[in-house]
């Protein structure tokens, strides 16, 4: 079984200098990371980083805003003009993740996004956690187009999640890439490959200290992608090889 590829997910140009210097494949880029789960990033960041990027593939993720992923006609266009302007600046891929109000994956709306996305890879994001039935929301991506999912399993960390990890992999049945995310840490990396995830996917964020008054989050500070934390994750993926 082939090693896992290692993703990380980054909010700033620097992160996206550290997934290359560490030898990542790809980073989500996005912004808010702590604080909603992620949002969609501005166009200049996108810009930004896919300069800064070489060999790596930056995949933005399309989220207009923070809490569930059912959304209503006029967001959902936004997203449609977001992945429109993330091809236009050179993504390499999207993230994206839309259900129906039962938990389905809304098949009409990501084919709407796998349509704007023009080629490029799609991942759909951890919407998938909450989705009912493993089988059929697999199926479901597949004959969508989408290039893979990227699923804790269902649990707040990926590493208590393996069960369904497997469920999903087995379903996916090599049609459908499966990349394993939530709360990884370096140590996680062999147990999520031995349920044969294709990807690895973690922030590998640590916050700095930065007092900004009462007008800018107060004493808040701000998070950063830690080359620690980075480089020992690649380092785990490299001892499957």
């Amino acid at each position: 079984m082939p090693a896992p590829v290692l993703e990380i997910a980054v909010q700033d140009v620097a992160g996206v200098r550290v997934a290359a210097d560490v030898g990542a494949a790809r980073v989500e880029l996005c912004a808010a990371l702590g604080a909603t789960g992620g949002l969609t990033p501005s166009v200049g960041l996108l810009e930004a980083a896919v300069g800064a990027a070489g060999t790596v593939g930056v995949h933005p993720l399309i989220r207009p805003r923070a809490g569930g992923f059912v959304y209503d006609d006029d967001e959902l266009d936004t997203q449609v003009r977001d992945v429109r302007a993330a091809v236009r600046a050179g993504a390499a891929g999207v993230v994206v993740g839309v259900l129906t109000v039962d938990g389905a994956v809304d098949a009409e709306a990501v084919a709407r996004l796998v349509e704007a996305a023009d080629g490029r890879e799609v991942t759909f994001h951890r919407a998938f956690d909450v989705v009912p039935d493993v089988g059929l929301s697999v199926d479901a991506l597949t004959a969508l187009g989408v290039t893979r999912v990227l699923t804790s399993g269902g649990a707040a960390a990926a590493a208590d999640g393996l069960l369904r990890l497997g469920e999903t992999v087995r379903a996916a049945d090599g049609g459908l890439q499966v990349m394993a995310g939530g709360g990884v840490r370096p140590s996680d990396v062999a147990a999520l490959a031995a349920v044969g995830v294709d990807a690895v996917h973690l922030s590998a964020k640590t916050l700095r200290a930065d007092a900004a008054g009462p007008g800018g989050g107060a004493d808040a500070g701000y998070e950063v992608t830690s080359a620690e934390i980075a480089t020992a994750a690649a380092e785990a993926v490299r001892a499957l090889d």
